[in-house]
């Protein structure tokens, strides 16, 4: 066999191995970027699981060069992930203060009253729909975590307790419960199967109804180093580009876009059936299209270099913490999200280096963080044990949490933030 037909084989078998694109189905030759093993990040252990055998999945990270998204393979079901989740909306007061203007916003844009129908896709702990249910709104949540769900239920929020697709928008338009208005905040990361969750929305709305999300912006997430917001649970990171194909290819037209400052960067898109003349398209979603092709978003080139970044910045964070350990210094955690978890496992810091971390959510408390087996707190631990850094790892929230937490520099505390980059606040 001639060199040349051989690696014709090797290439046809690369091809067979490469896994497809979850939106337009072409095989992913190119890495963004490889985290390298980790486990589930919301899979907190109790004590008794310490000494039992721990799942790691690759965080190996690929970019189509077709559709340009950027997307994880689905190494465990959504069923394994979302059935039993640890992550509560309620407990980040500045995330509960943009919900009610949202809420507000929208219910004068639209036009809702108590003759409209609201949804909302994963909902979580009824965090967006109470504002809603305060207005007399016909409101219904589709949150597939059950302990979440009792939650919302609980508050008032009414909420079907299931994964949405196709299936569970026809059910809910044969209910009568189609909508004038569908909302899905930070879901579409965690949907594996982007096409029949679009596909559902479409089902879903009202021939003039309007569909909002709210994504992390991918140009963002590059731009300020966010590798940390990588997990399993996020399936798939957009642009506004990559979005437009997935909505088009489901016969909806994006027609508006906010650039919001949440999760580090997000975007609220507005989503209408094509058909919908109702909904001209706006300057802001022309721009940001346009911006987006000219920082380069529709090369493959411009999606292969982000690899070097992140390694640099992990070995910034351990240079950082080797000093503050032989200096004689403490270091403690702030929060235990699922970023926070990503970053803990990429860059090798357990109890070596961080002492505990505290969170706000009693769900976690008594609990340790999976991989790094870092025990969890109340944020009282803090005043308790009078570290020198307090290291906060949902960095998104950071002004929050300095107030909150701003006592420590009582005994000479000082803040430290890993994202984009490590920088001191004392």
């Amino acid at each position: 066999m001639s060199q040349s037909a051989e690696a014709t084989q090797v290439m046809e078998k690369a091809t067979q191995k490469a896994p497809p694109c979850r939106f337009c189905g072409t095989p992913l030759h190119h890495t963004f970027v490889d985290l390298g093993m980790s486990p589930l990040c919301e899979s907190f252990l109790s004590f008794d699981q310490l000494n039992q055998m721990e799942a790691f999945y690759p965080l190996h990270v690929r970019v189509c060069d077709s559709c340009f998204l950027v997307q994880l393979e689905a190494y465990v079901s959504p069923e394994h992930i979302f059935r039993e989740y640890a992550y509560f909306s309620s407990y980040a007061d500045t995330w509960l203060k943009q919900c009610k203007a949202y809420a507000d916003q929208v219910t004068e844009r639209f036009n809702l009253n108590e003759n409209s129908q609201v949804v909302e896709l994963a909902s979580n702990d009824g965090y967006l729909l109470q504002y809603f249910v305060e207005k007399n709104i016909p409101s219904l949540g589709v949150e597939p975590a059950t302990n979440i769900a009792k939650v919302a239920i609980a508050k008032g929020v009414p909420t079907l307790n299931e994964f949405f697709g196709q299936e569970c928008a026809r059910k809910l338009v044969q209910q009568g419960k189609q909508a004038d208005l569908v909302a899905a905040n930070n879901v579409l990361a965690h949907v594996p199967d982007l096409n029949d969750f679009v596909a559902g929305i479409k089902i879903l709305l009202k021939p003039h109804g309007v569909f909002t999300g709210e994504i992390q912006h991918l140009m963002r997430l590059m731009e300020a180093n966010q590798f940390d917001t990588i997990y399993h649970e996020h399936f798939c990171y957009h642009t506004f580009t990559t979005l437009e194909k997935i909505f088009a290819a489901h016969g909806m037209t994006l027609f508006d876009v906010e650039e919001l400052p949440t999760h580090g960067g997000s975007l609220r898109i507005y989503a209408c059936h094509q058909d919908n003349s109702a909904q001209p398209m706006s300057d802001r979603a022309i721009e940001l299209r346009n911006r987006e092709m000219i920082a380069g978003f529709t090369s493959i080139d411009r999606y292969t270099n982000f690899e070097e970044q992140v390694r640099e910045t992990k070995r910034k964070l351990l240079d950082f913490l080797i000093k503050a350990k032989r200096e004689g210094k403490t270091v403690v955690g702030y929060g235990a999200p699922g970023k926070g978890n990503t970053l803990l496992n990429y860059c090798g810091i357990r109890t070596d280096f961080l002492d505990y971390t505290v969170d706000r959510n009693p769900y976690k408390h008594g609990k340790f963080l999976p991989g790094t087996h870092i025990p969890i707190y109340p944020p009282s631990k803090i005043y308790e044990t009078k570290p020198d850094y307090v290291l906060i790892l949902p960095w998104n929230f950071k002004d929050e949490i300095m107030e909150q937490m701003s006592g420590i520099r009582e005994w000479g505390g000082q803040f430290v933030v890993p994202i984009p980059e490590v920088k001191v606040y004392c």
